[in-house]
């Protein structure tokens, strides 16, 4: 049997990609709540803010390490696998992926450097700086690799002459038409993601009655910013979807599943599409759903996919699945967040095992809602590598053979298993020890070992005034 070296090629790249996007997500949103940690040990003192600040912290660096590891390799491999594009897109590309390193990756990892090992060695002031030098690090990173990717989904400010793309406006290459809804996309995703971690570890240490003063703090603090995150992820998201559908509409028709050119298209709940046929099985919709979104209109016009030849058709079976798990899980962080908001409203809080129960098992959940969207926006965006300029198979290396791709695909897989169950069972040690112990987060002296911490306890670390 012969192998197909795009096929193996379009894989490496997938899994590649999928293993490092969920690195950067975590990451920019950890990084602003460290500094917001930072900030309020800046302003107050208390030493709850500094326990929670020197965990995380570790489980920062552990993850950053990861998602360098993976990003050199997802880098490296344009030029191995895809050194027709990269040669074509050099003049944009190469330069925004250089930007990134020099504005981005030296501010993170410099500043890091004193995040970790500075604690006790540079004035309070510094370390704060740090941390806000991080966190700024971490956004620059995703506005110059959105930048890239975006150009890729709606090319702007360049000329396609004998193959090569030609600068004609760096501004309209940089700021693409898809940039801005992306990026907000990306950044409120970033924040959900790493305040439903943060959330899901501080329930689960409030169940076990392990560091309950601290835990509570971190686990009020998420749910606040998490239920203005959460909504507010749906409005954007549905910014972004017009903005898709109005510059890549055959990717909004597959995520859809619509195949016809319909008024009053309906939103289809559950549906089995069939690419071979040109139809789905078992719809379950709710009518004209899908053009009221879209178009805001009741009996508003929707592109089918049968609109665009079946070789210029995403894979429509991924793209349409992988958009229902992100939204269904989306949905679902509102939900939780909104009752964590009411609950803290409430003060029952720490008096709710059912909700901490629930909200310690969604640790996956962000990230699984992560690599939906990428394979929405990737999967959705194929069969080009640069939308409606260059397809996937012109930018593949001329002398790749099937052999060469399926030893580096099966090489990149043994490594980063390495990688991963090292970086995860290590994270696992971090957070089964928990943050160290603070003066006065130790159990309330004649209290039962199982009775959740009360508000009340709360005086006893407060610093004294």
């Amino acid at each position: 049997m012969e192998l197909d070296p795009l096929l193996l090629s379009r894989i490496q790249f997938a899994f590649v990609v999928s293993f490092h996007a969920i690195f950067p997500v975590f990451t920019i949103g950890l990084a602003s709540y460290i500094a917001l940690l930072e900030g309020l040990l800046y302003k107050t003192g208390n030493p709850a803010y500094e326990q929670l600040s020197r965990f995380w912290t570790k489980v920062f660096a552990v993850v950053f390490g990861m998602g360098v590891v993976s990003g050199i390799v997802m880098s490296f491999q344009f030029g191995t696998n895809w050194s027709v594009f990269s040669y074509a897109s050099a003049n944009f590309l190469g330069p925004v992926l250089a930007y990134e390193v020099v504005t981005a990756f030296f501010l993170e990892a410099v500043f890091l450097g004193v995040l970790l090992f500075g604690r006790d060695k540079v004035p309070r002031g510094t370390h704060l700086f740090a941390a806000c030098m991080v966190a700024l690090g971490t956004f620059i990173s995703s506005f110059w690799i959105l930048s890239a990717n975006s150009w890729m989904q709606t090319p702007a400010g360049v000329e396609l002459r004998d193959g090569i793309f030609h600068l004609t406006s760096w501004g309209e290459a940089i700021f693409n038409p898809s940039f801005w809804p992306r990026f907000f996309h990306v950044a409120l995703a970033s924040f959900l993601t790493g305040g439903f971690v943060v959330a899901a570890v501080s329930a689960w240490y409030l169940l076990k009655g392990k560091t309950p003063l601290a835990s509570k703090k971190a686990l009020q603090m998420c749910l606040i910013m998490l239920a203005l995150a959460a909504p507010a992820q749906l409005l954007v998201g549905d910014v972004h979807g017009l903005n898709t559908l109005e510059h890549q509409p055959a990717k909004v028709a597959a995520m859809e599943g619509v195949w016809e050119t319909t008024d009053g298209a309906p939103l289809l709940l559950f549906a089995i599409p069939s690419q071979s046929q040109e139809r789905n099985f078992m719809e379950v919709g709710i009518p004209k759903l899908a053009s009221l979104i879209l178009t805001h209109e009741w009996d508003g016009r929707v592109e089918g996919l049968k609109e665009w030849a079946p070789e210029d058709r995403p894979n429509v079976p991924i793209v349409f699945w992988s958009f229902r798990i992100m939204v269904g899980i989306g949905l679902l962080m509102i939900v939780m967040a909104l009752w964590g908001a009411w609950l803290t409203w409430r003060g029952r809080l720490e008096h709710s095992p059912r909700f901490l129960r629930l909200l310690s098992f969604m640790i996956p959940l962000p990230f699984v809602a992560v690599l939906a969207g990428w394979f929405v926006t990737e999967v959705g965006r194929q069969p080009w590598l640069s939308y409606g300029l260059m397809r996937v198979e012109e930018g593949l290396t001329p002398s790749l053979t099937g052999g060469m791709a399926l030893f580096s695909l099966i090489g990149f897989i043994a490594v980063y298993a390495v990688v991963f169950i090292a970086g995860v069972t290590f994270l696992v040690r971090i957070i089964r020890k928990g943050p160290d112990e603070a003066q006065g987060d130790h159990p309330v002296p004649g209290a039962h070992p199982k009775r959740p911490f009360s508000a009340a306890d709360e005086s006893i670390t407060q610093p004294a005034r």
